[in-house]
């Protein structure tokens, strides 16, 4: 079954709202074996909207369209849809009531206007919003399945999850099973490369992504069979292991604070960080995990040369011979703040996020990271591209990563 999806609000072809519905609906569709073709936003324009309906319905067989249902005049969708398919507005009595309940409990004056909100195109089934005033509404005409939604994300994921997917789940005869794997420390390029062989499987499939600075593999099987669409996930997943192994931190709703979290806590060991770039980026990173205070005993922000050397006992000969962004200097930040919080690690970060204060030899985007685990050091250092948002972040990514891979026995780069 193939679907599309319509967004109707000149809100959101303005930018002044993001589209999470869509997301929200595609992922719920995925669960179901309904597969997303198309995506469009149309504006609060009936023209425009009927355009949509018409290509919409000579290429999908589900449309699903979010908006348009309120009271005001801009509001369209609901006859729009009811002209598209030749159909008159019916008024519904519960529904009316419930609109007049709605407005006595909530002691706002009812104008005329929402009663708008009770006219649905004749034969429709109506689907009750629990969370506002705008019901959505099924109908089935030449062959097409036809969903609106009410906008508001607090009351259409509610309506979905509690009468849409329930509507849909017998329409399809297939499962759709994603599962994403999440690495550090290799480019898109490069996965893509190692895996090629990979990407050209059609079930299941294996797509690469780039966000929040890792990359992420989802591999995504279809199957009638939800055991078998599991088991094709598995047998790709050892591949791809076998391959970016040391790469791989995680899969799902991990994050890299999280499996770090975890390792140390299963090895009992505890941490302490330093930070002078970064401005407490690791730190708030790590101490977002329930549980983090477990095993991170101590953060500090040593920003000036002045408190690298006061509060961190870093030595003065050392930032005036090497500078404060250095291999000396975050090498001595790294054992200072190990020794001083009495922890089993201690990572340091010191650099350059721009946008200015870089030279020749220290460009902006050059970070030195140091982690000190007992009478070991291990320095890392990097030049990251791009605004003072991505250089902070980047450079905590590659703290947290240097310290899972000491946790896991893997070979650290530096």
């Amino acid at each position: 079954m193939k679907c599309e999806i319509i967004s109707v609000g000149t809100e959101l072809l303005l930018g002044q709202i993001v589209n999470t519905n869509s997301k929200f609906i595609s992922e719920m569709l995925t669960t179901l074996g309904i597969d997303v073709y198309f995506q469009t936003n149309v504006g609060d324009n009936k023209s425009r909207l009927l355009e949509c309906l018409k290509i919409a319905s000579e290429r999908s067989d589900l449309i699903i369209l979010t908006g348009g249902l309120g009271p005001t005049i801009d509001d369209l969708t609901k006859e729009t849809v009811a002209e598209f398919f030749s159909l008159r507005l019916v008024e519904d009595i519960d529904t009316k009531l419930k609109i007049q309940s709605y407005f006595k409990r909530s002691k706002r004056n009812l104008t005329q206007n929402n009663y708008k909100q009770a006219l649905f195109p004749e034969g429709a089934k109506i689907l009750p919003n629990d969370n506002g005033t705008a019901p959505g509404f099924i109908i089935e005409k030449n062959k097409k399945i036809v969903v609106v939604l009410p906008g508001p994300p607090s009351e259409l994921i509610p309506m979905f999850k509690n009468y849409v997917y329930s509507y849909l789940k017998p329409l399809s005869d297939e499962i759709i099973v994603s599962k994403v794997i999440k690495m550090f420390g290799i480019s898109e390029s490069q996965v893509d490369e190692m895996v090629n062989n990979l990407l050209v499987s059609h079930n299941p499939t294996v797509a690469p992504l780039v966000g929040n600075g890792f990359v992420t593999l989802r591999i995504t099987a279809k199957s009638d069979d939800p055991l078998k669409a599991k088991y094709m996930i598995d047998e790709y997943e050892k591949n791809i292991r076998e391959l970016l192994g040391e790469y791989i931190f995680g899969a799902d709703d991990d994050t890299l604070e999280s499996v770090v979290l975890n390792l140390l806590k299963t090895k009992k060991l505890t941490l302490s960080t330093a930070e002078s770039c970064t401005g407490g980026l690791l730190s708030e990173k790590i101490t977002d995990i329930p549980g983090a205070s477990e095993v991170f005993k101590f953060g500090t922000i040593t920003y000036s040369n002045e408190s690298k050397e006061g509060i961190l006992g870093v030595s003065k000969s050392t930032i005036e011979k090497y500078g404060a962004v250095s291999e000396e200097t975050a090498r001595e930040m790294a054992v200072n703040v190990k020794n001083i919080a009495k922890t089993d690690y201690g990572i340091s970060i010191t650099g350059i996020a721009g946008p200015s204060g870089g030279t020749i030899t220290k460009p902006v985007g050059l970070v030195y990271i140091g982690l000190a685990y007992k009478d070991t050091v291990y320095i890392k250092k990097i030049i990251s591209n791009g605004d003072r948002g991505k250089i902070r972040l980047n450079s905590a990514m590659n703290a947290l990563d240097m310290l899972r891979r000491h946790l896991s026995g893997l070979k650290i780069d530096y």
